[in-house]
């Protein structure tokens, strides 16, 4: 089997794997259909190796995987493009003539797919655009600015002769995303939550019902306990397609677990289906969103429902939703998510937080403190062993 064919194959086991049509993988990873038919094929040998990465890490392949079909690539791409002899040019790669013609060389990267559109043609690599170049002697005379302005907010004068700062200038804001998005806290399976509060059962009211859980934890000052689940809705803003890269999480602050009483909201409710979702451990020393199975125990005997990781593709029309679970038990955690992104020349991130803009918080609960849940009957807090949960 030569190198092309070897390459091809590989991708269209990954394919198999994955079980979705080169539609579906093609809408996820911003690509047509037929570009990825192609490198399956043998038609085509992509120039650059980022889509079939990212192919491969949405189809569940590890990093020896990954390194494996890379090497692969680079093989199949030195038979399609040798190296050039004694220094001469090896010209212009060859030019597609369609499926039914010869294997040729890829000419560009992948094009985002719109919805209903027609075949589209070559998109413009993904990169951040690069700065002009300054001329030495405005460089100069921008570092002699900064430094005047300096001496000024030292040695301004004001009234009576004392030095007052001058305010620095404003940052610029920063360019918007090409996409909007939208936070939501929620409950496990739609009714379990526990929250921390520094507060005795008897000044503390009845749970609420979820859709206003956030007024009643916030005039409690309570803080998660023990989980944060988030929703992240992201639509973009037109048809064109803006890749999803990637999901960061950043803990700004660590403390002790809250030595405050736990208050729950349910005695467990469990659900039928628990669905694919982004999992946090706040615990650890470089905490990491990892994606995860989901499960339907709605039928007779269950079904897996696969976890799909990034990139994820966005459009007007194809928003998407991430399910994040964040748990600790060993410090009360303020976090931030980052959402890394790129589309039509551009990329960054965005950092999410709670949907008051602060940085999510959690804690786990300190050794001892007790733990409420509460009778509807009764109309009150039972505390410790008579709620079953333990001290």
């Amino acid at each position: 089997m030569g190198e092309v064919e070897e390459f091809a194959a590989r991708v269209r086991a990954l394919k198999t794997r994955d079980g979705r049509s080169y539609e579906a993988l093609g809408r996820r990873l911003g690509v047509s259909a037929s570009t990825l038919h192609r490198y399956g094929s043998g038609a085509a040998v992509p120039e650059s190796f980022a889509v079939v990465g990212r192919l491969a890490r949405l189809c569940g392949a590890d990093a020896e995987e990954v390194r494996e079909l890379e090497e692969h690539w680079r093989r199949a791409d030195l038979v399609r493009r040798p190296p050039a002899r004694d220094g001469a040019p090896t010209g212009p790669p060859a030019q597609d003539t369609g499926p039914d013609g010869p294997p040729v060389q890829d000419t560009g990267p992948d094009e985002p797919l719109a919805q209903g559109a027609a075949p589209p043609g070559p998109e413009p690599v993904v990169v951040t655009p690069a700065r002009p170049r300054r001329k030495p002697w405005l460089v100069g005379g921008a570092v002699l600015a900064v430094v005047a302005l300096a001496l000024g907010a030292v040695l301004l004068p004001g009234r009576g002769g004392e030095p007052r700062h001058r305010a620095a200038p404003e940052a610029k804001p920063v360019t918007a995303p090409p996409f909007t998005y939208t936070v939501a806290s929620l409950w496990e399976n739609g009714c379990g939550h526990t929250y921390l509060a520094d507060r005795p059962p008897a000044r503390v009211g009845a749970p609420p019902v979820p859709a206003d859980a956030a007024r009643w934890a916030g005039a409690l000052g309570a803080v998660d306990g023990g989980q944060t689940l988030v929703r992240i809705s992201v639509q973009g803003k037109g048809a064109s397609a803006v890749v999803l890269q990637g999901l960061h999480v950043r803990v700004v602050g660590r403390a002790e677990p809250l030595p405050w009483a736990a208050y729950r909201m349910d005695e467990g409710c469990g659900g039928a289906v628990t669905p694919r979702r982004f999992t946090v451990d706040l615990d650890a020393p470089r905490p990491l969103a990892r994606s995860v199975d989901g499960y339907d125990a709605s039928g007779q005997e269950g079904r897996t429902i696969p976890a799909v990781s990034f990139p994820y593709a966005v459009t007007a029309a194809e928003p998407e939703e991430l399910l994040v679970s964040a748990r600790t038990a060993g410090c009360d955690c303020r976090w931030f998510l980052e959402l890394e992104w790129s589309a039509e020349g551009r990329s960054g991130a965005v950092r999410i937080g709670a949907p008051d803009g602060k940085a999510f918080r959690t804690s786990g609960r300190a050794k001892g403190s007790p733990v409420h849940a509460y009778d509807p009957a009764k109309g009150l807090w039972i505390t410790g062993a008579e709620s079953g949960q333990g001290g």
